[in-house]
């Protein structure tokens, strides 16, 4: 079974950039397309970017300019830039396969961002 395992959350004010990571326990970027999804309180967990196994990426239309979706497949791992924040992007940030898979949600990684 894959596990995934996002890091790189945490609180950080408006403006500012945060890099997120998440590390794969075998290589899968090579055969999926791989997205980072957003859950924000009391909101549904939804895809905020995606890139496939060729490189090839999409945003969602708010975070668009600001995020870029990136992948290491010798090293098992996709990252999230995240670039000037606002308060609305906060929530918890998952990785998983596009379209999502169950087993593989992990526990994510808590992104504040604060004003």
């Amino acid at each position: 079974q894959v596990q995934l395992v996002e890091s790189g959350g945490g609180l950080v004010q408006a403006g500012t950039s945060l890099s997120l990571s998440c590390a794969a326990s075998r290589n899968i970027f090579i055969f999926n397309t791989m997205g980072w999804y957003r859950q924000a309180p009391g909101k549904s967990r939804d895809l905020v970017a995606s890139i496939t196994p060729g490189g090839s990426t999409n945003y969602a239309d708010a975070v668009k300019g600001r995020f870029t979706i990136s992948k290491d497949n010798p090293k098992n791992t996709v990252y999230l830039q995240m670039n000037s924040l606002k308060p609305e992007d906060a929530g918890v940030y998952y990785c998983n396969k596009v379209p999502s898979y169950n087993p593989y949600w992990g526990q994510g990684t808590q992104v504040t961002v604060s004003s």
